[in-house]
């Protein structure tokens, strides 16, 4: 993940410039032997560290080591690093990085961000202000961002002047920022499309918002099967639990249920289980995203897919332009893909 310099290589030391044993003029340390010089890496941050009297490894959690010339080596932005930060958001629970769609997500950028050799760091936050403070400190020449809303990332176009792409972002791109989404709406047009063809008319989508991307894949779930309804449903686990128990009659008058993610799908069937009801043979689903276990599901998950290596393959492009002057396409839209699996029957086949 760093890109650690053996200060004992003379070579790599005289690329760096000269190296002087004095004493870091923030934590007091010195070089020793080797005659380097350590300093810590957030300029920003130097008064705090003088105030409380911390050395670098306190405040940072490891020294950081550099030359006197490193402040102007990482001010030009070729550190090679992109940053990848990922909105902490209450839904998850506390468990961000375990979520299935967020950690495929964030696997195919790691390799991209590798194959291009570059340099691959993480953060997750569900506070904005934290990003700017996240790019400065590393110097990035680059951002990824999923899952924050459009205040969020207007209140960052402001604040930040390196290139970053937006995973689903719902705002007008310009400048150093482009924005790359899936086609929610011909998703759900997709699945609407497949129930229908399977004799499907009582529908049901399932989401925990009525906004953006899942109000998106509800709409094209409606253009096909004009009378689906909407169920907004929570967030936290044992509430939907709750949730599902007090409306499961009315639950039971559909035949079939379009959920907005693999995981709410998932998360449905497991409790239609509980209560006896059987999928597909009582109520058919359809989940959004193809994450790994959905396949590997009993009953193996019909569902829409995204491509998450595409888009992150495009997100590493996309940087790229933008760094150098050469991105003309600010918004993105990709294509999605029904893969028909085993939770879905035709209506004529569910139980009277």
């Amino acid at each position: 993940m760093y890109d650690v310099i053996d200060f004992r290589d003379k070579e790599r030391i005289n690329a760096y410039g000269e190296w002087k044993n004095q004493n870091c003029r923030y934590c007091r340390r010195t070089g020793g032997e080797y005659g380097y010089r350590i300093e810590c890496y957030s300029w920003e941050n130097k008064e705090n560290i003088r105030r409380n009297g911390e050395t670098c490894a306190a405040a940072f959690g490891r020294e950081t080591i550099h030359s006197e010339y490193g402040r102007d080596t990482f001010g030009t932005n070729n550190s090679k690093i992109i940053g990848v930060v990922i909105n902490d958001h209450e839904k998850y629970e506390g468990h961000t990085l375990e979520d299935q769609f967020i950690s495929a997500s964030v696997n195919a950028l790691a390799k991209e961000i590798e194959q291009a050799g570059k340099f691959f760091m993480l953060k997750v936050t569900d506070k904005w202000d934290e990003i700017p403070k996240f790019a400065s400190m590393w110097n990035m020449e680059g951002m990824v961002l999923i899952g924050y809303c459009e205040q969020d990332y207007k209140k960052l176009r402001e604040q930040m002047h390196i290139p970053f792409v937006l995973y689903d972002g719902y705002m007008e791109s310009f400048g150093n920022l482009v924005n790359i989404e899936v086609n929610h709406f011909d998703g759900g047009v997709q699945a609407g499309r497949y129930l229908r063809s399977r004799g499907q008319r009582d529908v049901l989508c399932i989401s925990d918002n009525n906004t953006y991307m899942d109000m998106e894949r509800f709409m094209g779930l409606k253009s096909e099967i004009p009378n689906a309804e909407l169920m907004v449903i929570p967030m936290e686990q044992e509430a939907r639990t709750i949730f599902y128990m007090e409306h499961l009659r009315e639950i039971k008058k559909y035949s079939a249920v379009f959920a907005v993610s693999d995981y709410y799908a998932m998360d449905f069937i497991q409790f239609l289980k509980s209560v006896g009801v059987s999928v597909p043979e009582d109520i058919s689903v359809v989940g959004f995203d193809n994450v790994r276990e959905s396949e590997k599901f009993v009953p193996a998950l019909t569902t829409i897919k995204q491509d998450n290596r595409q888009r992150a393959a495009l997100a590493v492009k996309m940087l790229n332009q933008l760094r150098n002057g050469e991105c003309s396409d600010k918004n993105v839209m990709l294509p999605v893909t029904l893969i028909e699996r085993d939770s879905v029957c035709d209506v004529k086949m569910h139980k009277e």
